[in-house]
């Protein structure tokens, strides 16, 4: 656990409730005082994955028996974090990967950001892709993503009629190139 206190200002909202599926999971933390995202780690350890193979496109379950998964190019994976967690109404996790294995291993979270919702009562999992050209190994343990937890709010959708509010017109590009 980080020994820092956090330098932003804990609202008063309900907890988060975390229920970890094994001795050795703690809760997703967040790294410094300015850190917007609580980082989540892949839990694999002897845990069977699902994959989708990027060659193929299909669809298939490996063991993970040395604390590794290797996803070859263009592979998918929906990586396990060992907990489940309810947030409070109105919130969800937008899950995002950690700039690092972006960077430096070339994998994505092809829905990114992904969604958690608050009454998702399942393990949480990581979907990661592997946009290199090389195999990429994940280890058990390592931190993969962030959950970024954020309010939403529920609007009633209305029949109508939608006029233009300002000069703008278009779709892709219609505010210009300068």
């Amino acid at each position: 656990m980080p020994d820092f206190i956090p330098s932003v200002q804990t609202v008063d909202h309900p907890p988060v409730v975390f229920e970890p599926l094994h001795d050795d999971v703690g809760p997703p933390e967040r790294r410094t005082g300015g850190s917007a995202g609580y980082d989540v780690r892949a839990y694999i350890h002897n845990r069977l994955v699902k994959l989708r193979q990027g060659d193929t496109g299909e669809a298939r379950t490996v063991q993970c028996t040395d604390n590794t998964l290797v996803l070859e190019p263009q592979d998918i994976a929906l990586v396990p974090t060992g907990f489940k967690a309810r947030l409070p109404t109105g919130f969800e996790a937008q899950i995002r990967l950690r700039s690092s294995m972006a960077f430096e291993r070339g994998l994505l979270i092809p829905n990114a950001p992904a969604t958690i919702d608050a009454d998702y009562p399942d393990e949480w999992f990581v979907m990661i892709k592997n946009d290199a050209p090389r195999p990429v190994r994940i280890v058990h343990g390592e931190r993969i993503a962030q959950a970024v937890l954020c309010p939403y709010s529920v609007l009633r959708w209305t029949e109508g009629t939608v006029h233009a509010t300002t000069d703008r017109a278009g779709g892709l590009g219609s505010t210009g190139t300068t």
